[in-house]
């Protein structure tokens, strides 16, 4: 799959997806120079977005539409599944590349981009990470392709950043486990085909008591709640799990007991990788609609780039504010990068955390 992530770029396709009127990628500062192979990743990624992408963007978010098609190509690229290794279907390829790849895809549509981001950090990277070897070839392999995708639920109703407070329940009962309680906020909840599911097995030890858990969907005892009506990111459904007496088989558990939190935490630690690329995908594409527009909005007898006055923040006037105009989506997309896989709050938490523990160290 890695292969075929390269050689895209340098296909024929490559020059006829850039014609006069297309998008410009407008880089206002590069400080460090990508080894060619990442650039050809870049390439190939944008030329993707460019063509399959910006083009159905806008109408899939006011349908609420997954993009069906386009995550399969996605998968027959390895976008899907960037660093999972070779051997099991993934493209073999690094977190470099993931970043690389998710800024670009969520350029050209920022829902699709939080469709990969949750396939390969939240659902693939745990099992990668913590699964036995018959684990990952039954719960990864299949994955891969953009035929299926998984989901990730550890958010609660009742709980948001405080992930340790888990009210779901995974109890023992003979070759099973039996999961009851809500998840909420869950991405990708709708076309999933199986879901990393945390459960506390003992409350009594509150984060330590907290497992993992491999669950198929659909299966008998999970039902999926309403898909909510988002402000952004409406091409991928988000939707509350709910588990009432769900049985799984004793070897669906991810890791060992009371391993829960410390999976989550790990998992969440990747995940904020794939999040922040997608806001600097949103803010590139709200950059490029901006200089496009001034470049060709005329106003005083010049073009916009011509008045220092408009050199800033209200280039696109009025026009920013319709859906005509995608900066309206960008606006609506990028607030949501802010909250989940941690808000931004818990974000400065984890960095003060790692600063801290480097001056007494």
């Amino acid at each position: 799959m890695a292969a075929a992530l390269l050689a895209r770029a340098c296909g024929p396709v490559r020059g006829a997806l850039w014609p006069r009127d297309c998008r410009r990628l407008h880089t206002i500062f590069q400080s460090v120079e990508l080894p060619e192979t990442y650039q050809m990743l870049r390439q190939t990624c944008r030329d993707f977005a460019e063509k399959e992408l910006v083009p159905i963007a806008a109408q899939v978010d006011k349908e609420h539409r997954f993009p069906e098609a386009q995550v399969k190509k996605m998968g027959e690229l390895g976008l899907m599944a960037m660093d999972v290794p070779e051997e099991l279907s993934g493209a073999g390829l690094d977190y470099l590349a993931y970043t690389i790849a998710m800024e670009e895809i969520s350029r050209g549509c920022a829902s699709t981009g939080v469709i990969m981001s949750v396939n390969n950090s939240l659902y693939l990277g745990p099992i990668l990470k913590f699964g036995s070897k018959e684990q990952k070839q039954q719960w990864i392999t299949p994955f891969t392709s953009g035929d299926k995708v998984g989901c990730f639920a550890l958010s609660e109703p009742g709980n948001g950043s405080d992930a340790g407070a888990a009210a779901t329940t995974a109890q023992a009962d003979h070759d099973s486990w039996v999961l009851s309680g809500t998840k909420a906020w869950i991405t990708n909840a709708w076309e999933a085909s199986a879901a990393v599911v945390f459960a506390s097995t003992d409350r009594s030890l509150q984060n330590k008591g907290i497992s993992a858990f491999l669950v198929p969907m659909p299966t008998p005892g999970l039902t999926l709640g309403k898909k909510e009506d988002k402000l952004g990111i409406r091409a991928s459904s988000t939707a509350n799990l709910i588990f009432e007496d769900c049985r799984i088989p004793k070897e669906n558990l991810l890791g060992e007991p009371g391993m829960g939190f410390k999976i989550a935490m790990q998992t969440l630690d990747m995940g904020r990788i794939g999040i922040a690329s997608q806001a600097l995908g949103i803010a590139q594409a709200a950059l490029d609609c901006a200089v496009n527009y001034a470049e060709n909005r005329r106003a005083f007898g010049v073009p916009l780039t011509k008045l220092q006055g408009i050199q800033a923040m209200q280039i696109l006037g009025g026009m920013g504010y319709v859906t005509e105009m995608p900066a309206e989506r960008h606006y609506r997309d990028a607030r949501i990068t802010e909250i989940y896989e941690g808000t931004s709050e818990i974000q400065r938490l984890v960095i003060a955390g790692h600063l801290l523990k480097s001056y007494r160290s």
